[in-house]
């Protein structure tokens, strides 16, 4: 087991890896829309997504891989209303076979986020 460090993803806000590799699979903490070069969370719902994604690609990279890699996401959302935008997007994303997916609404998440997406990645 070792972990996964991205410095175009931001840092853990906690006491946690941005991504741990055990045997063939990479476990990504959730990404929220932090915007490293700015030092905080884009604005919107629509913003954090893309900017979650870029997150999550910076990290899977560390380790050679993309989302085509992907096997599962789990979505959390500060609000089920943003469910359509943040899929729409989410659909740029995927192509099939679609990973499998998860996705809540939440009563809050960390730095007051709308959105936070965590991913497993198969490296076979």
């Amino acid at each position: 087991m070792h972990k996964l460090e991205s410095n175009r993803a931001p840092e853990a806000l906690g006491p946690y890896s941005q991504a741990i590799v055990t045997g063939d699979l990479v476990f990504l903490s959730g990404q929220l829309g932090i915007n490293r070069e700015k030092g905080g969370l884009e604005e919107g719902a629509e913003a954090q997504t893309r900017q979650a994604f870029k997150n999550i690609q910076a990290v899977l990279a560390e380790a050679e891989l993309n989302l085509n890699h992907v096997v599962k996401v789990t979505v959390l959302l500060k609000d089920i209303e943003d469910f359509a935008k943040v899929n729409a997007i989410y659909a740029e994303h995927f192509k099939q076979p679609y990973p499998a997916r998860s996705a809540f609404a939440v009563k809050d998440l960390p730095a007051s986020a709308l959105v936070e997406i965590e991913v497993i990645a198969s490296i076979k």
